[in-house]
């Protein structure tokens, strides 16, 4: 999967700037639990539930692309909130193109975050929570947490932890009802799972 398959079911003409954007992104993210593959997957999430409730495509894109920009930074402690410094990253990116609409993606960006202080109110900005939120959860997410715990050094019972008090309350703070109902089916692929993982931890 690349941002070009991606973006060619919704744009017929992919516009230069979100092209540069991508290659902004995979150049900075690399791989890993929020890597470049995991930008992929949001910008997916995002364009499917931007089509079916409204929204500007063209600032869903480029927030979904640029919305973890910075994280690198946060995960080498040279940053507190990639969130915002994402969203400042964005917009000097976005300056240099004269975009009209930076201010909205710039937003999407900085309210994305799930510990963020920054609330989104626009649609394009739940859309971006929304999507994120979405790939914490189901098999998708179960597969990241464990990847993440792999890069810090976490222990099963820490990442038992991180999903009871993390991703298992994800489902509720979707926007979207198309996000809503994503969440509904992976949250019980998360739930389950952690059932069976208790259960077999206890086990003899």
């Amino acid at each position: 999967m690349s941002c070009e398959t991606i973006l060619r079911k919704y744009f017929k003409d992919i516009p230069g700037i979100i092209l540069e954007a991508c290659r902004l992104s995979k150049e900075k993210l690399g791989e890993g639990s929020h890597g470049f593959s995991h930008t992929l997957r949001v910008l997916a999430l995002s364009l499917c539930i931007g089509a079916r409730e409204g929204g500007n495509l063209e600032v869903i894109a480029l927030s979904a692309i640029l919305h973890d920009i910075a994280r690198p930074l946060e995960d080498m402690g040279t940053i507190k909130d990639h969130a915002k410094v994402g969203a400042e990253i964005a917009r000097k990116f976005l300056e240099t193109f004269k975009y009209g609409k930076i201010d909205e993606v710039c937003h999407a960006i900085e309210a994305h975050r799930f510990s963020g202080k920054t609330r989104p109110r626009t649609l394009e900005a739940k859309i971006l929570s929304d999507a994120d939120k979405l790939d914490a959860l189901g098999a998708i997410g179960i597969a990241r947490v464990f990847m993440y715990s792999g890069e810090k050094g976490r222990s099963i019972q820490d990442s038992i932890k991180h999903f009871e008090e993390k991703i298992l309350r994800l489902k509720d703070m979707m926007y979207t009802k198309t996000a809503k109902e994503i969440a509904e089916r992976r949250y019980r692929i998360v739930e389950e799972f952690i059932k069976e993982l208790k259960r077999e931890i206890m086990e003899c």
